[in-house]
């Protein structure tokens, strides 16, 4: 029951927080590119089941790979990818806890 609740609540609820917290002027427009993160979601279409609940995506779709996690640490660099990064390592915390709650 809590497992979802975690994990969609750090996928959604993180970067309002962050924006609220570091972007105040635009943390509307700052929340919905740190959401666009889901979009690497997509990676999912390439598996047999598309969904599987009990599945960890961390290193099992291509976009959920710590070689991807290394781009998306990079994207934090420059100010004009910040935002999309912090969107995909955002995305990326909310998988790996998942994992996490998965085995334990």
């Amino acid at each position: 029951m809590y497992r979802p609740l975690i994990h969609y609540g750090i996928h959604f609820g993180l970067p309002l927080v962050i924006a609220l917290l570091f972007f105040k002027k635009q943390w509307k427009k700052a929340t919905l590119i740190m959401l666009l993160g889901i979009i690497i979601d997509v990676d999912h279409l390439l598996a047999t089941p598309v969904f599987a609940p009990n599945r960890c995506s961390i290193n099992f779709h291509p976009l959920h790979t710590y070689y991807a996690l290394a781009v998306y640490l990079v994207l934090l660099i420059p100010n004009k990818t910040r935002l999309i990064g912090l969107g995909l390592v955002i995305h990326i915390i909310a998988d790996i806890t998942d994992c996490y709650l998965m085995s334990h």
